[in-house]
């Protein structure tokens, strides 16, 4: 058996607004870059049967824009969750497809540790916004997940969609 694992950094957020953090927005090119991984998710036909993301508004915005049919569940836990925390997140998912949409520098670091080899592309190792990976991981249960088990397949940033 095997489980799909989309990890995702947020689209691109506004600085213009002095906002706490956690209530910082998407900006327009955030929005547009958020639309564009949900068609680019499409074209793969990858549908995520759940999605986990941070409670900060940018995360669940970008959730929101990608219009994928699956249900969300904003966490307060990912909110600048570190590599581990977003670990034992996806070890209690549920679904086949999972998608993770969080912040830098914990989602990048998660994406590097979960690949056996990591993606050949030149953005991947800052996981920039909008940041997406998707990997194939060979296990019966998301509680079998570990660092270094997983096949990246897919890899993109907006600036590559747009």
């Amino acid at each position: 058996m095997s489980k799909t694992l989309i990890i995702m950094r947020h689209a691109k957020s506004s600085w213009d607004t002095p906002f706490e953090d956690i209530e910082r927005p998407l900006n327009q090119r955030g929005r547009d870059g958020a639309g564009a991984l949900g068609d680019w998710l499409r074209r793969l036909s990858l549908s995520p049967d759940e999605i986990l993301c941070s409670s900060a508004k940018r995360t669940r915005e970008t959730g929101a824009l990608l219009q994928l049919d699956a249900p969300m569940t904003s966490m307060q836990g990912l909110y600048m969750a570190s590599c581990d925390v977003m670990m034992n997140k996806v070890q209690k998912a549920t679904g086949d497809t999972v998608l993770l949409i969080a912040h830098n520098p914990g989602i990048g670091e998660f994406a590097e540790r979960l690949a056996q080899a990591v993606p050949n592309h030149p953005r991947f190792f800052d996981y920039p916004s909008g940041a997406t990976t998707v990997f194939s991981c060979a296990i019966e249960s998301w509680s079998d997940l570990a660092f270094g088990a997983c096949i990246a397949n897919h890899f993109t940033t907006p600036k590559d969609l747009l």
